[in-house]
């Protein structure tokens, strides 16, 4: 079966992820870890997080994947030790040093990094020879060039299936280095790639005014793919965004979980059918990156302006009382009382209509406008602890 392997950038999304389908999820430390400016986990948090994950049989994966510089060696095996103790089941890195202490000195997983730009069946067999478990391809592969890789180890190889894809090769990218000192590849990346730039020929401007061009790719959705990568037995599905929101983060998941799920039953559906439901994220515009071949111009985003509509993500319910049909939402984005409401969960996805909405004190409101606020309805339909609440 393959793993589906989702990103949490802090405890509230790890629980959500593993909730809405996830089989592990991948997270970062304080320290060594590519995504600085993400709600990185403590150890206490890591504790708890896999404490969770593991009652719910899922695993957790911890991201030690920056460009090691010497400073950066002080106190590594004392931290994957504090990692193992954690319950954590495996290191993400993509310096030798790390890999090497992870597989001599831990029972915990050695993953290879995409940041190392594992390409071909040579290099994985590099890595094989060091011990590890797991090797993530780098996301410049075509679907043939993955399944000659695949036919020629005995390792277990990670995709990426969805998310952003880095402008430089395998990430390793030196812009945001250059033009902010701020080091992509040791946790500071400013995506400057996706920033807004005019285009000059001599001193003549060429984008007309109010357009601006970048150097961005389009995200990766590889959901046309998965039956293939499924059939050549890849052993784990990525998806990418640690910074994402909840929202996203639950969409995503539950698209993919249905997809696979829907495959080994024999019933997959339109691929149209779980490009709507990722739709309904805040996502970017999307393409299938190399994945079928190199990509063209219909790959890059010249227009960070474009964007694919989304469902408002406004409410996730902590708790539906069944005697009283009570029901407590955590408001997340403003709506109003007598609004249709579409219930996105774990278990289930439908539309509710709802009436009245009330505050703690039982004052009717006119609008749950407040962020985070307590909030109550009456309804009927029997809600669940962690559904999501989206207007329809």
């Amino acid at each position: 079966m393959v793993e589906l392997l989702a990103p949490a950038g802090d405890l509230e999304k790890l629980k959500i992820a593993i909730l809405y389908g996830a089989d592990a999820v991948f997270i970062g430390g304080l320290k060594f870890s590519l995504r600085s400016r993400a709600s990185n986990f403590t150890i206490e948090d890591i504790k708890e997080g896999c404490q969770f994950a593991h009652k719910h049989h899922a695993k957790v994966h911890v991201t030690c994947n920056i460009v090691m510089h010497e400073i950066d060696t002080e106190d590594i095996l004392e931290y994957l030790k504090a990692l193992e103790a954690s319950g954590v089941d495996a290191i993400i890195a993509s310096s030798i040093t790390i890999l090497k202490l992870v597989v001599n000195h831990t029972s915990m997983e050695a993953h290879v990094s995409t940041q190392t730009s594992c390409l071909n069946q040579e290099a994985v067999a590099f890595y094989k020879e060091l011990g590890v478990k797991r090797v993530v391809l780098g996301r410049e592969l075509t679907l043939e060039e993955i399944e000659v890789v695949k036919k020629n180890t005995s390792l277990d190889l990670e995709v990426f299936i969805h998310g952003g894809m880095c402008v430089s090769y395998s990430g390793r990218c030196m812009l945001s280095n250059n033009m902010t000192n701020r080091d992509a590849n040791r946790g500071g990346c400013a995506h400057s790639c996706r920033w807004n730039y005019n285009l000059y020929q001599g001193d003549k401007k060429m984008n007309p005014e109010g357009d601006y061009f970048a150097m961005s790719s389009k995200d990766l959705c590889a959901i046309r793919a998965i039956p293939k990568l499924m059939g050549l037995g890849i052993h784990s599905f990525k998806i990418e965004g640690r910074m994402k929101s909840l929202h996203y983060i639950a969409t995503i998941v539950k698209t993919y979980r249905t997809l696979i799920d829907d495959i080994n039953n024999n019933a997959l559906k339109d691929f149209s059918y779980y490009e709507t439901m990722i739709n309904k994220a805040e996502n970017r515009l999307t393409s299938t990156g190399f994945l079928f071949g190199l990509p063209t111009i219909e790959e890059q985003l010249y227009d960070l302006d474009a964007s694919v509509p989304n469902k408002d993500f406004v409410g996730i319910v902590l708790d539906y009382d069944k005697t009283t049909k009570k029901a407590t939402i955590e408001q997340r984005n403003h709506f109003v009382p007598f609004s249709s409401l579409e219930v996105f969960g774990p278990h289930h996805n439908d539309v509710i209509e709802i009436k009245e909405v009330f505050d703690k004190d039982n004052v009717s409101l006119d609008a749950a406008r407040h962020p985070r606020q307590i909030v109550y309805f009456y309804t009927e339909y029997p809600l669940e602890k962690d559904d999501l609440l989206r207007l329809n």
